[in-house]
């Protein structure tokens, strides 16, 4: 199943003791959190984040917001981690591979908000690695949950009777896309560059790729100190803070409960853009986000090895 494969990319390798501090000195101390509540936090904080860039947009475009967020959230990561550059050729176009998608992922993501609500474009991103881990399966349950978060989809594209922006449609897709690419990739990734080399060097990549875009975007903007401000905290709010939560949950309890709790992503995005952003979804739209949830929950607990 697609989501426990992405909790073992994300699953930790040892690295040394001297990163690991300068980690944990980046987001507190969270292994003080029970892993749980840490793991609904760091996707209540990728929200927040998602919410603060929609707000950007009155100053910067989308490829603008999508450069600052890449781009802080790679120094960042690279201050810390210190990755070497020697990979090898199949690894670092393994590395090139996942940095592409991560620019595709975050740039559809941004565009797609400056024109649906933060529920639709997060349910229908995250039903894309769901479907494509689904799509492998030989089992019939599986091609039913399958059915169901395709359903959900539909209903959220307008099925229901509730209209949504074409091009921003077209925008959720890419971000689907480019999701499920950054799993595949990260898996290939994570078995070939131990600890979060291959995360700091990937989004070095996504954040160069990107910022041709921000450019022709937004010029002089991107310099501006509120827009930098804002950039630093989206980077914080979506990328290292939430990867950070993520790792430390993963060393304190099983794939598949992760993988559980990653399910209620979408719902956690509907709820932040109803309280944050006052986007009321639809009746037909909720019945989607529930689909797409369902779909998740269902194909990470209904397993024929399930104890």
């Amino acid at each position: 199943m697609v989501l426990r494969m992405y909790a073992h990319t994300l699953r930790p390798t040892p690295v040394p003791a001297p990163t690991v501090a300068r980690l944990v000195g980046v987001v507190g101390r969270p292994d003080a959190v029970p892993p749980p509540l840490l793991m609904l936090l760091g996707m209540l904080s990728t929200q927040l984040g998602a919410a603060v860039a929609k707000h950007l947009f009155g100053s910067t475009s989308p490829g603008g917001t999508t450069t600052l967020r890449l781009g802080f959230a790679a120094l960042i990561l690279l201050a810390v981690v210190r990755p070497g550059l020697r990979l090898g050729w199949r690894t670092g176009g393994l590395v090139v591979g996942f940095g592409l998608m991560l620019a595709l992922m975050n740039l559809s993501f941004y565009a797609a908000l400056h024109r649906v609500p933060l529920g639709v474009a997060v349910t229908i991103g995250f039903a894309g690695p769901l479907l494509v881990g689904l799509a492998g399966s030989r089992r019939l349950l599986d091609a039913l949950w399958a059915v169901l978060a395709g359903g959900g989809v539909l209903l959220i594209s307008g099925l229901g009777g509730s209209a949504v922006d074409g091009l921003g449609l077209l925008f959720c897709l890419g971000t689907a896309v480019g999701w499920a690419g950054y799993v595949v990739f990260g898996g290939a990734v994570s078995k070939r560059v131990p600890g979060a080399r291959g995360l700091a060097l990937g989004m070095a990549v996504g954040a160069l790729a990107v910022l041709p875009f921000g450019i022709a975007g937004s010029g002089a903007a991107l310099v501006d100190p509120w827009v930098l401000l804002l950039g630093v905290g989206v980077a914080l709010l979506s990328s290292v803070l939430p990867y950070s939560a993520e790792m430390s949950a993963l060393r304190r309890m099983p794939a598949r409960v992760f993988a559980v709790l990653l399910s209620l992503e979408p719902a956690i995005g509907a709820l932040v853009g109803l309280v944050l952003l006052d986007e009321l979804l639809a009746w037909p739209q909720f019945l989607g986000v529930a689909g797409v949830v369902g779909a998740a929950l269902g194909a990470t607990l209904v397993r024929p090895d399930r104890a």
